[in-house]
């Protein structure tokens, strides 16, 4: 009897170390899922502001009406806690739900097509045993027609969405590999930097195609190029990533979610693999639309001596030069650079204007949690001095930005306006 209990008493031991085992394992792979949903940022997209984490109702204006971001808690009747693994990987990989319907393309599922199924089953993991059911059905999406056809859909999927794996080139490293992997799949980098075409489509899906992150635009913002990034070092891209700035510049747009929600969240290691990827990149040559710049000696000279100014100028030393100088320098991690800015230069004025009259502020992040904040100048200029500010600041110092007119400012205004 006692050499049965002892036997006993053994098994038990076993049977706890190997529930304790499975318990560990399955923390792992919740963290590891909830990690992956932050490399996807699927939180910026599919939360909206004064309700639950990833219960959708985000309007995303398409340009040809409104989408509603979907409910992803594990909710069975308003999320997807009925979906199984195989129909969660359809819908993220090629944007099918459950029911058959085909998805809208704002859900990035041709870059998450590149998704391994080790990643997907953690994802699903995470997503069905680590997020809070929320019971709140999402608006119906707002389409245009003939967008509001979802069939047509399948057609666009057929000419347009690339459901491919990824793969890696020769001779990169297993670093540069990571970086592509991140950046080509759940980062969907190419969704916002890489140009459109006529059905929105985007032009390249990979790194063998040298539009693939060649510049794009975003709801009227032009998207700089992320091909070599010639200006910045990898240190500066992973500063910027992990903190919405770095010694040059300071996010502002979309990409103020981005860092907030996704990449100030992701391991080191991952942003550095990240920037070696990025610099790999061949860059596309440079575009000039013939703007002539006033040069920097020539810029900070005039301005400092307060003299003969343009109205342009004159708003630049009211407005502007405490911060960013009359050298356009601005202050390391502070002010951004305006001399050579990717935001003054850029073939669309909108973004310069949008922040000219909005301001910005940069996210709250682990390493940089100190805010920084631009004060919007629309209560105090009207459109025909923002432009001529925007155009003073676009073909100052080495700038080679075009002109700005007072109808492009009142149309940015407008739209701040509307929201």
């Amino acid at each position: 009897m006692k050499k049965l209990n002892q036997l006993l008493a053994v098994l038990a031991l076993g049977l706890a170390s190997i529930t304790a085992a499975h318990a560990a394992a399955d923390q792992e792979l919740l963290k590891r899922g909830e990690y992956l949903a932050r490399a996807g940022d699927c939180m910026a997209c599919h939360s909206a502001a004064g309700k639950p984490s990833f219960a959708g109702g985000l309007a995303i204006d398409s340009g040809h009406g409104i989408i509603y971001s979907t409910n992803i808690t594990p909710d069975k009747e308003h999320g997807i806690g009925n979906y199984s693994e195989e129909q969660f990987s359809k819908a993220v990989r090629h944007g099918v739900r459950a029911d058959g319907t085909p998805l809208y393309p704002a859900m990035p599922y041709p870059s998450y097509a590149k998704v391994s199924d080790d990643d997907i089953h953690a994802l699903y993991t995470y997503f069905m045993d680590g997020v809070k059911p929320v019971a709140v059905a999402s608006p119906p999406s707002e389409m245009s027609f003939p967008f509001n056809i979802r069939w047509g859909m399948k057609l666009w999927n057929v000419f347009f969405a690339n459901d491919k794996p990824f793969k890696e080139q020769a001779g990169w490293s297993a670093e540069i590999k990571r970086g592509a992997y991140l950046v080509e799949g759940l980062g969907h980098c190419g969704s916002c930097h890489t140009p459109r075409g006529f059905a929105m489509n985007e032009k390249a899906s990979d790194s063998a195609q040298e539009q693939f992150l060649s510049g794009g635009d975003l709801n009227g913002w032009a998207v700089p190029s992320l091909r070599g990034m010639p200006h910045w070092s990898a240190q500066d891209i992973v500063d910027y990533l992990q903190t919405g700035r770095n010694k040059t510049a300071s996010v502002a747009g979309e990409m103020s979610l981005v860092v907030e929600h996704s990449t100030s969240h992701l391991k080191q290691e991952d942003l550095n693999a990240i920037a070696a990827y990025l610099k790999t990149l061949s860059t596309p040559p440079a575009r000039n639309d013939g703007a002539r710049p006033q040069g920097a000696q020539a810029t900070a000279k005039k301005l400092t001596a307060a003299k003969d100014l343009t109205l342009g100028e004159r708003l630049y030393l009211d407005n502007c030069a405490a911060c960013h100088f009359v050298t356009g320098k601005g202050a390391p991690g502070i002010f951004p650079v305006l001399d050579g800015a990717s935001i003054a230069n850029a073939d669309n004025p909108t973004g310069l204007l949008h922040v000219i009259l909005a301001g910005a502020r940069t996210p709250s992040t682990e390493k940089a949690p100190s805010i920084l904040v631009m004060p919007g100048f629309a209560h105090r200029l009207s459109d025909k001095e923002a432009a001529e500010l925007a155009s003073f600041v676009r073909q100052g110092w080495g700038n080679q930005g075009g002109a700005v007119s007072e109808r492009e400012a009142a149309k940015v205004r407008a739209s701040l306006e509307k929201h």
